[in-house]
């Protein structure tokens, strides 16, 4: 394991516009510098303190933003972490999953302006990295046609909501009660399905599976979306990452700690890919 964190005297910490956030600045100059948006998981890491430390990709010049994602990390309902998975026993979908995308693709715009003006981060396109239910933000950005996207890297990604729900099924041994507006969720958190939408804004797309996933819910999904964007005209390439599962930390997930091996691997295979799109 490395002992190396981003979470430095350099790296800011705070609200941007109400969403939580760390900022670690580039070596360059900061308004002439590329700038990475990043999201992290449910699982971990679960928060944007956590998710900087696990992925601070290293050797890469540019200001690295994490954001938190609603109703997780810093923002966890009452009752902490215990009171997210009772949310989600209850009902993953419409009490975690489509509100949390939808909150966090809305306040989105507002936070990065927010960067801007505040911290000097460089006007014009930016990356865009999602972990888990992070690649639902980013992708929902992306769709939304509101930012300039100029390459997005998903890491252990959830793509079709469907999915994701089946394997948490395989998982916990339980079955989903679906209803009318949950499936209207799902619809909506398909991004494999919204590939036509998705080609028509952003960059090159990176995806990074864990070779020890559920196939079904991650892996088969991620290879879809890339053939579908593929097949749009865009470039797309997936990479999967020996002994990798699909969290890149350790429980619980919520504060920063030292590298993984397997969050070090995912680290040099998303810094090396930006270093050629930026």
């Amino acid at each position: 394991m490395s002992e190396q964190s981003p979470l430095d005297a350099n790296a800011a910490r705070g609200e941007a516009a109400g969403v939580p956030f760390i900022a670690i600045p580039p070596q360059g100059k900061r308004d002439q510098t590329p700038t990475v948006v990043i999201w992290h998981m449910h699982d971990p890491p679960r928060s944007e303190t956590a998710m900087a430390a696990a992925l601070p990709l290293h050797g890469l010049d540019a200001w690295r933003v994490y954001l938190g994602v609603p109703l997780s990390g810093s923002r966890l309902p009452a009752g902490g972490l215990d009171a997210f998975f009772a949310l989600g026993f209850k009902d993953a979908v419409l009490n975690l999953y489509g509100p949390a995308v939808q909150q966090a693709v809305e306040e989105f715009p507002a936070a990065l302006a927010s960067l801007r003006g505040e911290h000097d981060l460089a006007e014009g396109p930016v990356a865009v990295i999602g972990a888990s239910i992070g690649a639902m933000i980013a992708l929902g950005v992306l769709a939304s046609g509101d930012l300039s996207v100029s390459a997005i890297a998903l890491i252990s990604p959830a793509l079709r909501l469907e999915s994701v729900v089946a394997a948490n099924e395989r998982l916990f041994g339980l079955t989903y009660p679906w209803s009318d507006d949950a499936r209207a969720v799902a619809a909506e958190l398909d991004f494999v399905a919204r590939a036509p939408e998705l080609a028509q804004h952003g960059g090159p797309t990176l995806l990074v599976v864990g070779a020890e996933d559920d196939e079904e819910g991650f892996a088969v999904p991620a290879a879809e979306l890339a053939a579908a964007l593929v097949g749009e005209g865009r470039e797309a390439t997936v990479v999967r990452i020996p002994h990798m599962a699909h969290a890149i930390a350790d429980e619980p997930g919520l504060e920063p700690a030292p590298q993984t091996a397997v969050a070090a691997a995912v680290d040099e295979v998303v810094s090396a890919w930006l270093r050629e799109q930026l």
